[in-house]
């Protein structure tokens, strides 16, 4: 039994944000978005940082993802039960009441992460990633970015 889902994602971002997640946590070693807000004409993301990502770091993090993107990577699901999944995904941020069985996404070999969101079948269908603005204050880099065909 798995938990519902009350909330239809834009695919293409959703799938963005699970490259931006990755990307992150590859280029800062910081954990996955800590809050995130994803919708078709804008999202964002807040990351824990020591630091604010110079101008430079900023421009990386928008080249990786699209680089991601356009490596046309195929996004798969399998469930597969909690204990299994500890060993594969971070499980910090699941909820109290989250199921024992767990839907995994992955997409291609870059990300895996537990979630009962939409998502495209193929990097190919996001379009292009565009960082629109960014903050930093107590520890916090608020990203605001989208995704455009």
């Amino acid at each position: 039994m798995l938990n519902t889902h009350n909330k239809a994602e834009h695919e293409p971002s959703h799938t963005a944000e699970h490259i931006l997640n990755a990307t992150m946590v590859a280029m800062f070693g910081c954990p996955r978005s800590r809050n995130a807000h994803v919708e078709r004409k804008k999202s964002k993301c807040d990351y824990l940082l020591e630091a604010e990502p110079s101008a430079e770091q900023v421009a990386a993090i928008e080249l990786k993802v699209n680089e991601v993107i356009s490596s046309n990577l195929d996004i798969s699901v399998e469930f597969m039960p909690r204990q299994l999944a500890a060993d594969i995904v971070d499980l910090s941020k699941l909820p109290d009441d989250a199921s024992d069985t767990l839907r995994i996404v992955r997409v291609g070999d870059y990300d895996a992460c537990a979630c009962i969101g939409a998502h495209v079948g193929n990097t190919c269908e996001i379009g292009t990633f565009r960082i629109i603005s960014h903050s930093f204050a107590d520890g916090v880099w608020r990203l605001r970015w989208k995704v455009v065909k």
